[in-house]
């Protein structure tokens, strides 16, 4: 008798550095609380960002900039993505980095631009008007073909559909009676038609024939109610940078030389400003118009995956013009620079960023770590990647944290994890994090090594 055990189905998470965010852990009246949603310490920056959540919130922030800055691991990149939690779903956030605008193919402020237009949302409010219902008749009506010869063409559609509250017999056009065929329309069938476009939509087939075959791979669903003639509002959330991808490559035709051109497409192409343009004037005529409405997101750009001081001079004059921008979003700068060269000049500035856009800046700064607040997060690490530690490996970490770096001590966890398990214990002990940290040196050790063994080494 074999017996093997089934694997879980569930799906497994994968933990990332900033997993246990989970937003700003702020109280009603704007206070932060010391330890909250996946958040240790840092309450004077929390607060700060909490003021400036609420301003993107009621639109007061756009075309503004904030500068986050602060060491290396004092949570600069959690901060913002606590702003993003805030700010939900709907509110477009997009993360970049400073190496991105190092393209062979496009310009750095057109990698620029793309990003800026990423961060800005439009909510289209659409009514649509469509006929829903299951299909109770459905005749082409064919008539002699006008340009002579034997075959009839279809004149008209006549379709019957049926809801809950009524039915209704409907005279289609005939390019319709093509999209029905496209669609395997056959009487029994729930659709919907939109009335604008003459789009139509297979929903399934009418529950009422569920029972007509024993298998069947069929989605059945139930009677549509209401009337067969309905108005639907309809919201869409698009990107400015949709709407001009959207319309820098128009669909080709048909033929054989379109086709080529679409699979045979070169490099990259950069959306040219007079389009932009044209869609920014399109995009006020629908928010004056009340079609449409202005949703202003947030672009960071982080030093943790690419430096704001690789931005250059040009980037940075970019982002002056840009930010004055009728249509901009609220920019998000984070660096753990100091006094440095801006990119690109001679000049030494604050934070490698130019005094004239420095100007502009609300900054908010981060402060290191204390010990006990490096032992709570490693705790709260330790709950989100389910590792069980005891209090003295716990204060041992945060000791190591404190010497070398939290970053360091947050990813000894692990490797301390796998040996406990090795040795047969579920707990991490003292004495594991001890050999692991005797196993794998930080960044300051290898540094002091270089410098003590300098004529050991190639330089």
């Amino acid at each position: 008798m074999r017996i093997e055990e089934v694997a879980s189905t569930t799906k497994t998470q994968r933990v990332s550095t900033h997993t246990h965010i989970k937003g700003l852990g702020l109280a009603d009246d704007g206070t932060a609380a010391a330890m909250a949603a996946g958040f240790v310490g840092q309450e004077t920056a929390r607060e700060a960002a909490g003021i400036v959540v609420d301003m993107i919130r009621q639109k007061k922030f756009a075309g503004r900039a904030l500068l986050m800055t602060g060491a290396p691991g004092t949570g600069k990149t959690a901060l913002a993505l606590g702003i993003a939690q805030e700010l939900g779903t709907k509110v477009p956030f997009c993360p970049m980095v400073g190496s991105e605008v190092y393209s062979s193919e496009v310009k750095k402020t057109e990698v620029l631009m793309e990003n800026f237009r990423r961060a800005i949302g439009l909510r289209i409010k659409e009514t649509k008007e469509v006929y829903e219902g299951e299909v109770t008749e459905l005749t082409p009506v064919e008539t002699e073909n006008p340009g002579g010869g034997y075959g009839k063409v279809v004149s008209h559609v006549v379709i019957g559909l049926k809801t809950v509250k009524g039915t209704k017999q409907l005279k289609l056009d005939p390019s319709i009676h093509d999209s029905l065929q496209k669609e395997k329309v056959a009487p029994g069938d729930v659709i919907y038609i939109e009335a604008n476009s003459g789009a139509v939509k297979r929903v399934g087939r009418c529950d009422a024939y569920a029972t007509e075959f024993d298998l069947e791979a069929e989605e059945y669903v139930p009677l549509p109610k209401g009337d067969v003639h309905k108005r639907k509002e309809v919201v869409q959330d698009v990107t400015l940078h949709d709407l001009d991808a959207a319309n820098a490559r128009p669909q080709g035709g048909q033929d054989i030389l379109s086709m080529m051109g679409q699979l045979l497409k070169p490099k990259k192409t950069e959306i040219t400003d007079k389009l932009r343009q044209e869609i920014n004037r399109v995009v006020n005529r629908y928010i004056d118009q009340g079609v449409a409405e202005l949703v202003p997101g947030v672009l960071f750009i982080d030093e943790a995956r690419g430096c704001v001081h690789m931005l250059d001079i040009e980037c940075f004059t970019y982002l002056n013009r840009a930010l004055e921008s009728s249509l901009a979003p609220i920019v998000i700068l984070a660096t753990n620079r100091g006094m440095c060269e801006v990119r690109g000049t001679d000049m030494m500035s604050p934070h490698g960023v130019p005094i004239d856009l420095l100007d502009r800046l609300v900054i908010i700064r981060t402060q290191p770590y204390t010990l006990e607040e490096m032992v709570q997060i490693l705790a709260i690490r330790g709950q989100v990647e389910g590792i069980a530690l005891d209090e003295d490996s716990l204060t041992y970490l945060g000791e190591i944290g404190e010497e070398t770096s939290l970053r360091h001590a947050v990813q000894l966890m692990t490797p301390a994890a796998v040996l406990s398990r090795t040795n047969g214990r579920e707990q991490i002990s003292r004495g594991d994090v001890e050999e692991v940290h005797a196993l794998f040196r930080d960044a300051k050790f290898s540094a002091r090594l270089l410098m003590e063994q300098a004529d050991k080494y190639i330089t």
